[in-house]
């Protein structure tokens, strides 16, 4: 775990502000037509732990790098504590920047890496040493100071990656799938490492993934970005549990997306008739009236599955069921789709499923989310 021995020194650089960063109509094209990142704006808080979240191509790694200032925008402005971008060279942003690859220099030991940035400020040598050894410390590498980066483990680079990009005391740091390439179980560790880094610091990061987990492990709040705009921001739990689309909705875990049409609707809640004909009672993600095509949006957690004769429940029939260790995976086939997913917690007292049992689905008002679609699609 990553120890935080003193924090005051770093803490005192920063200087409140609400906006930190800025995105105002940012726009990046290659090709002078289509836009990687079309009409941005996006604004982030100081001590802000923000992922930009989002498949391959969305956008998310352009809007870092013209951030780190190693792509320019197209248009619109880009500013870093009320200062405009436009015209500052990437070493002189004050961002500290943490890479997939780590970035390490090989033929510079461990200390000499992490005092790179500080030579390059001009830092006095027992400035540098001070910073180093605490550096090493703050990241529990204390005596690794002397190794190659050749002689590290995958999480040990990744630690001395994210002390290189602090060791200077910068504003802001910007990680770009900085865990991509390790296993599950260090990148998990590295998550809580990386979370208790920024609670007990303070410092605002901006974080790429295309994992969704790690998203809504890490951040304050997500930016899902969507064919080069910003599709949903707010917190994990927003997101998860408030989707405004089914692109939302389909991308972050596991959904049930089935078409409806809007039979009524108010501010609280809708009714939706299913192309089986079944009704449905949902809370409504924007505003939409009779007669609108909507998706029907049932997380599978929220799915009880239950005797066929209970009173309210909807008939399903098991079609496969998967044993996946800490829960059961049961598709379904269910309001006139093959393809709805329940999942039941897989405790010594789970209920046993075979295929072709019919069962019954029960499921809360407030577990429906109502999302405008296409209906049939």
């Amino acid at each position: 775990m990553i120890v935080i021995r003193d924090v005051s020194a770093y803490q005192e650089t920063q200087k409140p502000s609400p906006d930190l960063v800025r995105f105002d109509n940012v726009t990046k094209t290659y090709d002078g037509h289509t836009a990687v990142v079309d009409k941005l704006d996006l604004f982030v808080r100081e001590g802000e732990f923000l992922s930009l979240l989002g498949p391959s191509g969305s956008g998310k790694t352009t809007t870092l790098m013209m951030l780190a200032g190693f792509e320019e925008p197209t248009s619109g402005e880009i500013t870093l504590a009320g200062q405009s971008l436009t015209r500052v060279p990437p070493h002189r942003r004050d961002i500290g920047m943490v890479f997939q690859d780590y970035a390490l220099f090989p033929h510079m030991s461990v200390a000499e890496n992490l005092a790179y940035p500080l030579r390059l400020r001009r830092r006095s040598r027992a400035e540098i040493k001070t910073q180093v050894e605490q550096a090493l410390d703050m990241v529990n590498l204390k005596g690794f100071g002397q190794r190659r980066p050749t002689a590290l483990s995958g999480g040990q680079k990744q630690r001395v990656a994210v002390a290189r990009a602090l060791i200077f005391q910068p504003r802001l740091i910007l990680m770009d799938e900085p865990l991509g390439a390790l296993d599950r179980q260090l990148r998990e560790q590295l998550q809580v490492e990386i979370k208790q880094l920024h609670r007990r610091l303070g410092v605002t990061i901006i974080y790429v993934t295309h994992d969704q987990g790690e998203a809504l492990t890490l951040s304050d709040r997500v930016a899902l970005f969507h064919q080069g705009r910003i599709e949903q921001l707010g917190s994990p739990r927003d997101l998860y549990e408030r989707p405004d689309t089914a692109f939302v909705a389909g991308f972050l875990g596991d959904n049930n997306l089935i078409p409806a049409t809007v039979l009524t609707t108010d501010a609280e809640t809708c009714q939706l008739r299913l192309g089986s004909g079944q009704v449905f009672s949902g809370r409504p993600a924007a505003a939409l009236k009779a007669g609108d095509p909507a998706h029907v949006a049932i997380r599978p957690e929220a799915i009880r599955a239950c005797s066929p004769d209970e009173p309210g429940a909807a008939p399903a029939e098991v079609l496969e069921a998967f044993y996946t260790g800490d829960q059961l995976r049961i598709r379904c086939s269910a309001f006139g789709v093959d393809t709805v997913l329940v999942k039941v917690s897989s405790g010594s007292d789970r209920p046993h499923f075979h295929i072709g049992q019919k069962i019954g689905l029960a499921i809360g008002v407030d577990a429906v989310r109502a999302l405008p679609g296409q209906a049939g699609k």
